[in-house]
């Protein structure tokens, strides 16, 4: 079950991408989402409830290199008999500009049963450059740190993830491909996304009308296939994730959201 913090990482990755401009800051119109948003999703593998989560938005902004920044923070923890077995309890974070959303920190603090990691990414988008830097866990000092020569506006995951929300869709037919780029952990990557179209899901905060789509997957150890993940958001303003579908190679998994308050826009529940 240690897997399971692996797919929870790998389906968070999807989101993280980067938009190509000359400016270091440039402005990025927001209609999505605000300070104090909070989801809650639940974590499942087959039939069952393995897991448990949140996405929030602190309710004030934070500065960072003289910059206006959202603080969001995500977390995943194992719930039930599972947590007897295998033991997650993730967190990571973010400091996101409030202008460009752009992440000027992402952070990740792992456990996972014996296996445990700190991690710091600092984006210095001046300079082009990322820094990334772990604690070892013998000594709990840092370790020698890594950097990166970036492109312009580059993303986490997290940035990538609120990047895309407030992304317009309007213009998109069923099987489009949006390609896009991001950095993770210690690799640039792309990824294509191909757009499936609207449908209402039935999920456990009612029924909601929902943009689908379908990243296509590189070759992992965690998911069966290219086609092994479907994503549904909401088709409104908001754009916030409502399901999560995953085929693995042993079983499925799925993450469904089960709560929701401080949203910028009513969600479009279907009466």
């Amino acid at each position: 079950m240690k897997k399971l913090g692996l797919w929870i990482t790998a389906i968070a990755v999807i989101f993280a991408f980067t938009q190509e401009s000359k400016e270091q800051y440039s402005v990025v119109k927001n209609e999505s989402f605000m300070r104090g948003e909070i989801i809650h999703f639940k974590m499942t593998y087959g039939i069952f409830t393995v897991g448990k989560g949140s996405a929030s938005i602190a309710p004030t902004y934070y500065k960072m290199n003289d910059r206006n920044c959202f603080k969001v923070d995500v977390t995943g923890k194992t719930v039930g008999m599972v947590d007897w077995v295998a033991d997650v309890d993730d967190r990571w974070g973010a400091y996101i500009d409030t202008a460009a959303l752009i992440p000027h920190q992402f952070y990740r603090r792992i456990r996972e049963g014996r296996y445990k990691k700190d991690e710091w990414t600092n984006f210095d988008h001046e300079k082009r450059q990322i820094e990334v830097k772990t604690i070892n866990n013998k000594t709990g000092q840092f370790k020698e740190p890594k950097f990166y020569e970036a492109p312009a506006q580059v993303r986490d995951m997290i940035a990538g993830f609120l990047y895309l929300r407030v992304q317009d869709f309007t213009k998109l037919k069923v099987k489009d491909t949006v390609v896009i780029t991001g950095f993770f952990e210690d690799e640039f990557y792309k990824m294509k996304i191909i757009y499936q179209g609207k449908e209402n899901i039935k999920i456990k905060v009612g029924k909601v009308r929902a943009l689908k789509f379908k990243p296509i997957m590189p070759k992992n150890e965690v998911f069966d296939g290219e086609n092994s993940i479907t994503a549904w958001f909401s088709d409104d303003k908001n754009r916030i994730p409502l399901k999560i579908d995953a085929k693995m190679f042993i079983g499925s998994a799925g993450v469904e959201l089960t709560e929701y308050s401080g949203l910028k826009n009513p969600l479009n529940i279907v009466k």
